[in-house]
């Protein structure tokens, strides 16, 4: 018996009365305003922001509201071909010919198929990938390792699910909220008929009851497949294979053999042939490996052959999505709305995704085709073996560093004496001759520039290079070398903020360069983000921020002290920080850039700072709190703005606008907060790293040191607009921690920028300082009657 219609016709599916777009324009904006008012006055909010390592609003999914039936049919013929764990170095001219044949004429790209993994494991199982067609968002399935998909109930040509019910009500508990079905529901609403083949394949063609209209075990039992519109294939050769092998401690079966591995791939080809022969001319083939087969997570083959969206056939080429602006990189999500748009059926807001459309030229031939996207999935392969070692040597060497830079401030020297017990002031030792500064100073300079290093990395494929975790540590190393270069190469290497201001600018400038191009610095590198975990694809990632902010602000301090010290008025040097402060923090939160949400209020507070006490203005929790107000209305107003263009143009910023239409913005907030606490508690290394780093800063370098007066204070006293960017550097990273769910990451990366460069400056300070000759020891005192 089919399964039951899980809500009443006109219920939670039905034809729920529904503003239409002009109609909810005052509506979004009114309360947009008030969320973000009651957003920002409690905790929660820490959970708005984007993340670099665990998600964006973006991925979060959009209203759970289903489209009411359509007279509009599908005018097209689409098949959907799955085939789990295929990835771009499984392909081969010899072994999968078909495959092969279908690189050479369509186009193609990697795809991140990150959905709801399981315990303990970063992957994306068979059946939760199917199910994330099924939704256009991620999903999952409850319990430990990787669930074969159910077999489905034959009932007539069709077929159910069984413990469909189930299934859909788990997807409430995952953060996303997905709406299985509903790829299914929307093709038979509009009157159209799906074919499905093999159990995965039911997953994905199911309507929102768990139903499917025809249902063919295997493809020789399908038929003719000219009377569907949409045709899914499940091609399970590789999971199948997996599903055999021995279970580790997690519940994920071990890694296949090369030869196993190989022989499933060329028996999916086969299946991919069979199928691809006897469609009718006109049909789209969209193929995506659309889950893992191996204990690690890896990007996946993605092909489109056929007529595409405006009817032309997809060149031979690059795929490319909104959802990810990459050049050759789209999303699972992403493979239901290409689906839904080919048919002609009306966008669902359920479906995060957006369409596949041709991108950029690929390489001249299939195979440099097949290499370069194999390539990628290499990068992101290293990167995941190397970034926990990396952040391990990156904390170590910073707290190494910050206890030697402590002792070579606070160690009191033993000046000599004469034999009357007098101090020889020929002794006396100046910071200006010491070596040991001098070499403090250089190192602080080159710690200060690691963090953009990471990002300029990128320009190099280290990770094509035998040893990847030194060819990373060599390359970054060599990169912050030339930065540090560059900081002493000119006559501002003798201004107390001159190397500071030098490496703040550059790191600024590139990230900003980097976000308005594309962001194309930020992808697999190992402090940006992982297109494998499909955490972000695009704009600022919350540790981009992080160090972006820290830099553009310690960058204008520097700025403004040089033209305060050039005789420029004190307003003049006020405007222009705010001038490009508010571009930087501009270009953090437009769409079309850094497209950050968390990360603008944190901004606009930090900068409001820094400008308040470079104009000699009092802080005041009153004035933070009005600032806090505008950055939120900063981010608001960019929200609404990305929420009038189409659904299919928007970010995650436009989404969340309707996500508070629709009240299912708290779903979010709740995830992201609790990713936030996650951080912060579960990766005790950063926390430490900003511990010491803030003890360094405020036990160390604002007490005197070996030479007398606290460097901090010589710093401060030389360069005051130095303190103003201190402070609004703290303040941002303080403020960015609560507001985005990288927590500790945030605060952590920030400190590894600012106190690196504020003991640059205070070395400086002291080397430039007028030493203070010491006195002749006195006397003792005689002793009081008391005492005789």
């Amino acid at each position: 018996m089919p399964n039951a219609t899980p809500y009443p016709p006109q219920g939670r599916y039905g034809a729920r009365p529904r503003l239409g777009h002009r109609a909810t324009r005052p509506l979004a904006i009114a309360l947009l305003a008030l969320s973000l008012t009651s957003l920002t006055a409690g905790p929660a909010l820490s959970a708005t922001g984007t993340g670099a390592s665990t998600g964006t609003l973006a991925d979060s999914g959009t209203t759970p509201h289903t489209a009411r039936p359509s007279a509009t049919s599908p005018q097209r013929r689409v098949a959907l071909i799955g085939v789990p764990g295929l990835q771009w170095s499984d392909l081969d001219e010899t072994r999968t010919p078909n495959l092969w044949r279908l690189v050479s004429e369509g186009a193609s790209a990697s795809l991140s198929t990150r959905a709801v993994p399981p315990p303990d494991r970063g992957i994306t199982c068979p059946t939760a990938g199917w199910l994330t067609v099924s939704a256009g968002q991620r999903a999952g399935v409850a319990g430990k390792g990787c669930q074969a998909p159910p077999t489905p109930q034959p009932t007539g040509q069709g077929a159910t699910i069984p413990n469909w019910r189930a299934l859909s009500a788990y997807q409430a508990e995952t953060g996303y909220d997905a709406k299985l079905g509903t790829l299914g529901q929307l093709v038979a609403d509009s009157g159209g008929k799906t074919a499905a083949i093999g159990p995965g394949a039911a997953l994905a063609a199911a309507d929102k009851s768990g139903n499917i209209a025809k249902y063919a075990p295997t493809l020789d039992t399908l038929g003719d497949p000219t009377p569907y519109n949409l045709i899914v294939l499940d091609a399970a050769d590789l999971a199948n294979a997996w599903a055999e092998q021995p279970l580790d401690e997690y519940g994920v079966p071990t890694p296949l053999s090369t030869t196993a591995r190989q022989t499933a791939v060329t028996q999916a080809d086969q299946q991919i042939g069979a199928l691809v022969s006897r469609l009718p001319t006109g049909t789209t083939v969209l193929l995506a490996g659309i889950s893992d087969v191996t204990p690690n997570a890896h990007l996946h083959v993605a092909i489109a052959t056929g007529p595409s969206l405006d009817g032309r056939p997809f060149p031979h080429g690059h795929l490319t999505a909104t959802s990810t602006r990459q050049d050759a990189l789209v999303a699972i999500t992403d493979l239901t709305a290409t689906t839904i748009q080919l048919l002609g059926l009306p966008a669902a807001r359920e479906v995060v995704g957006r369409p596949w459309q041709p991108g950029g030229p690929a390489p001249a031939t299939t195979s440099e085709t097949v290499t370069e996207l194999a390539d990628g999935d290499l990068a992101s392969q290293v990167l995941r073996d190397v970034r926990g070692p990396f952040f391990a040597v990156l904390v170590t060497v910073q707290l190494l560093f910050y206890a030697f830079a402590a002792l070579a401030l606070r160690r009191r020297r033993t000046p000599k004496q004469h034999m009357s017990g007098m101090r020889d002031a020929s002794a006396t030792h100046h910071a200006s001759t010491s070596k040991l500064l001098r070499s403090v100073q250089v190192v602080a300079v080159i710690s200060g520039s690691i963090a953009v290093s990471t990002f300029l990395a990128q320009l190099v494929p280290w990770w094509t290079l035998p040893v990847p975790m030194l060819s990373v540590i060599l390359t970054i190393l060599a990169i912050a070398g030339l930065i540090t270069a560059v900081a002493f190469a000119g006559p501002w290497r003798t201004h107390v903020l001159g190397p500071l201001t030098t490496v703040a600018a550059i790191t600024s400038l590139a990230l900003l360069i980097d976000v308005m191009t594309g962001s194309t610095l930020q992808v697999n590198a190992v402090t940006g983000y992982e297109p494998v975990t499909g955490g972000r694809f695009y704009g600022f990632s919350n540790i981009a921020f992080a160090i972006y902010a820290t830099g553009t602000v310690l960058g204008l301090a520097g700025i403004a002290q040089w033209l305060l010290g050039k005789g420029v008025s004190r307003v003049v040097v006020v405007a222009l920080c705010t001038l490009y402060g508010g571009f930087a923090v501009f270009a953090d939160g437009w769409p079309s850039w850094g497209a950050d949400f968390g990360g603008v209020p944190a901004f606009v507070i930090g900068l409001a700072v820094f400008l308040m006490l470079l104009s000699g203005k009092r802080v005041s929790l009153p004035r933070l709190v009005v600032v806090g107000l505008v950055g939120a209305a900063i981010v608001g107003a960019l929200s609404v703005v990305d929420w009038l263009r189409p659904e299919t143009q928007r970010t995650h910023l436009g989404n969340f606008v309707q996500q508070i239409i629709d009240g299912q913005a708290w779903t979010v907030v709740a995830r992201k907060f609790g990713a936030m606490i996650g951080v912060t508690v579960g990766n005790w290394s950063l926390t430490l790293l900003s511990l010491v780093a803030l003890a360094f800063l405020f036990l160390v370098l604002a007490r005197p040191s070996r030479w007398g007066a606290a460097a901090l204070g010589l710093a401060y006293q030389q360069a005051p607009a130095f303190r103003a960017g201190l402070f609004g550097a703290l303040t941002c990273a303080f403020v960015g921690f609560l507001m985005n769910d990288s927590g500790i990451a945030i605060p952590a990366m920030a400190l590894t920028v600012a106190v690196p460069l504020t003991l640059a400056a205070c070395v400086r300070a002291l080397q430039l300082a007028t030493p203070t000759p010491e006195g002749q020891r006195s006397e003792p005192a005689a002793p009081r009657r008391a005492e005789a």
